[in-house]
């Protein structure tokens, strides 16, 4: 993959970022830095750093994939309601072998109501 100004900001953004952003949420705050970049070269810098294993795509029911730094081993927790992303340890995380199998990347989703939509009025 050549380098490129864009594709630097775009992994720099995820891999600063806690809030697991969509690609719009990535490209407002690309515009801070490149006002004239388009949401197509977003997408398309994105998809790049997904196939490339630089970053993992999150699928999310309501079809808006978000993004993640590929950092460690974990999972995540998607709340149905406020649509929050929670970052979930997984216990040893010795997951590079897998039955003699090298493994690149995993991708565990739970889905279900966080604690704090579950804490206020109306839970589910």
């Amino acid at each position: 993959m050549r380098k490129s100004k864009q594709r630097d900001l775009i992994l720099e953004i995820i891999n600063n970022s806690y809030d697991h952003p969509n690609a719009y949420m990535i490209y407002q705050k690309s515009k801070e830095e490149i006002p004239n970049i388009s949401l197509g070269t977003v997408y398309r810098n994105l998809n790049n750093l997904v196939d490339s294993l630089k970053i993992k795509r999150i699928k999310m029911p309501d079809n808006i994939d978000r993004y993640d730094k590929i950092d460690d081993f974990h999972a995540h927790f998607i709340c149905l309601k406020c649509k929050k992303i929670l970052d979930l340890k997984i216990p040893n995380n010795n997951h590079e072998n897998l039955d003699g199998n090298k493994v690149l990347d995993y991708e565990i989703s739970f889905q279900g109501i966080c604690k704090k939509c579950l804490s206020d009025k109306g839970g589910i």
